[in-house]
């Protein structure tokens, strides 16, 4: 399994429309591609009030780009994600890094 942790920072104050749109149709759109989470999470203390830092498990890279690419070509994903940012854009940054679990991890 590989795991890809993802932290997207949002413009100030726009960070409830992104949790809003992951809750009401981005995870919809990914259960229709395949696409595993692994968890979500807010910063309660430390910096990074603004970010919101999420997991994606995967089998391999080769299914990650295959699973990705479908979701990110996929009409439903570009009318969400279009609605969502009428009021303006929500992700200032995107940062994204590839994990492996070591053989001791409680998480394989």
């Amino acid at each position: 399994m590989i795991y890809e942790q993802r932290i997207y920072t949002c413009i100030p104050g726009r960070l409830p429309a992104l949790l809003k749109r992951f809750e009401e149709h981005t995870l919809k759109i990914w259960d229709k591609h395949g696409i595993k989470q692994a968890g979500f999470w807010t910063v309660l203390i430390g910096d990074g009030s603004q970010d919101l830092h999420y997991m994606l498990v995967w089998d391999s890279l080769a299914d990650r780009e295959a699973k990705w690419a479908t979701f990110q070509a996929d009409p439903a994903w570009h009318k969400a994600r279009d609605e969502s940012e009428t009021s303006g854009p929500i992700i200032a940054n995107i940062k994204s890094s590839f994990l492996r679990p070591t053989a001791f991890s409680a998480v394989k």
